[in-house]
C-alpha cells in the first residue's frame, strides 16, 4: 500500500478539491500522486417507451465540445442517491420517473478520482413543467434506441457514464 507523506499543494473549489501529494511507492522510493476528492454522482437512462430513451445535449469546457449523454450530476449533501437520479432527471429532462432501478455503480476515473456514479434506469416517465437547467443543457433529445446505436457505432457517443449505462440495458 502506498503512504501519504505530504500534500505538496490543493486546489479546491464548490464541488471538488484537488491534491497533488508525495507518497512511498510500493518499492520503498517517493513519488507523486495526483487524488482528485469528488462527490457521488447519480445518472440515469431514461425510457420513453421500451424502445426509446430520453438524452441531452452539454457542451463540456474540457473537450470543447457539445456530448449526448443520460442525465446525471452531483448528490447533493444529505441527499440519498435515487433522490439525486430524480432531481437530475427532472432538472435535466423535465421529465419524472415513476420508477428508478439500480443497474451499477462505478468508478469513472479509479486512477486519481475516488468519485463513484451510480447508474438508474428510469422507466414510466411523465412530463412536467419543470423549467429546464439552461446552464449545462443545450438540448434534450428523444431518441429510438436503434438511432443510439448507430451512433455509438459511429463513435458520436463518448461519455463513461451513458456508454456504461446503455450497455447495462442491453442497448
Amino acid at each position: 500500500m502506498e503512504k501519504k507523506i505530504r500534500t505538496i499543494a490543493s486546489l479546491c473549489t464548490h464541488s471538488f478539491s484537488a491534491h497533488l501529494d508525495e507518497v512511498i511507492l510500493l518499492n520503498g522510493k517517493a513519488g507523486e500522486r495526483i487524488k482528485l476528492d469528488h462527490p457521488e454522482a447519480a445518472a440515469v437512462v431514461p425510457f420513453i417507451t421500451e424502445d426509446e430513451i430520453i438524452m441531452v445535449k452539454q457542451f463540456r469546457y474540457a473537450l470543447g465540445k457539445e456530448t449526448l449523454e443520460i442525465p446525471a450530476g452531483k448528490v447533493d449533501p444529505g441527499e440519498g442517491l435515487e433522490a439525486c437520479a430524480r432531481r437530475e432527471l427532472l432538472e435535466e429532462t423535465g421529465y419524472e420517473a415513476g420508477m428508478l432501478r439500480f443497474l451499477y455503480t462505478y468508478a469513472p476515473a479509479i486512477g486519481y478520482s475516488n468519485e463513484l456514479i451510480h447508474i438508474y434506469s428510469g422507466h414510466d416517465l411523465k412530463k412536467r413543467g419543470v423549467e429546464l437547467d439552461e446552464r449545462e443543457i443545450t438540448s434534450i433529445e428523444r431518441l429510438p434506441i436503434v438511432e443510439v446505436k448507430e451512433l455509438i457505432r459511429k463513435g458520436l457517443i463518448l461519455d463513461g457514464k451513458t456508454l456504461l449505462g446503455l450497455a447495462l440495458m442491453g442497448i
